[in-house]
């Protein structure tokens, strides 16, 4: 499904960004959306602020509430961006206040159904998850295409442990009215073909987008756009930001 263009505008984008990573993860999205005059939120969720951060019982709750605490403060009408596992906190805050989000975009992600959780089995005992090995990465389809040495060294130089609660904790919703809300899917680890597919047969990380208004844009890079193709990023998000409800 193409998107078709309101009339242009300024909006106020949050942005959100996965595991690992801080408001920082944004900054070269950020810069030309400003430069076009929207404002822009990116957020550092609880717990990754630095790695002497406390993560010790931190739950997904939390990140949850930081993101509606931001969107509550801000005028009706949210762009609400999240990168890789920050979708299903995108999700839970279109739960809680459908009202006050005008568009959600995941960003080499997607909307989890209710009860969901990334690490079911993860022992309670854990209580953060390091940034794993590039080949780690890989290996579970966190594509690095598109990310030189110095991108490398950088994104590893500034991860932050992800909370482990983060991860572990089931995926509640309760509010019908999230359907309502218009989706934009920015796929780049592979094709929106593709999950268009994986959604019509059941699984479990696309199935959810059956439920919903959903409009795709392909950006064929790796897992992390924001750094690979930053430009690129800020106008498939500008552009979700102008589409008609």
């Amino acid at each position: 499904m193409t998107e078709t263009k309101r009339s242009t505008e300024t909006a106020t984008f949050v942005l959100v960004p996965g595991f690992w990573l801080g408001a920082w993860a944004w900054d070269e999205v950020a810069k030309p959306l400003r430069a076009a005059g929207h404002r822009v939120e990116a957020m550092t969720l609880p717990g990754l602020e630095s790695r002497g951060t406390p993560r010790a019982g931190l739950t997904l709750a939390d990140h949850v509430d930081a993101v509606a605490k931001r969107v509550a403060g801000l005028d009706p009408g949210v762009i609400l961006a999240g990168h890789s596992g920050a979708g299903r906190v995108v999700y839970a805050v279109t739960d809680l206040m459908p009202d006050r989000i005008r568009r959600a975009v995941y960003v080499d992600s997607g909307p989890q159904p209710d009860g969901s959780s990334l690490h079911p089995g993860l022992d309670q005992a854990v209580t953060e998850l390091p940034l794993p090995s590039w080949a780690e990465l890989e290996a579970v389809g966190s594509h690095l295409t598109g990310l030189d040495e110095a991108a490398l060294a950088r994104f590893r130089e500034r991860a932050v442990p992800q909370p482990a609660g983060s991860a572990r904790d089931p995926l509640r919703l309760t509010n019908p009215a999230r359907e309502q809300v218009p989706v934009t899917l920015i796929t780049s680890s592979f094709p929106s073909t593709e999950v268009i597919r994986l959604a019509a047969d059941g699984h479990p990380f696309f199935a959810e987008l059956l439920r919903l208004k959903v409009s795709y844009t392909d950006l064929p890079t790796g897992h992390w756009p924001m750094w690979s193709r930053p430009a690129d990023l800020a106008a498939a998000l500008a552009g979700a930001a102008g589409a008609a409800d």
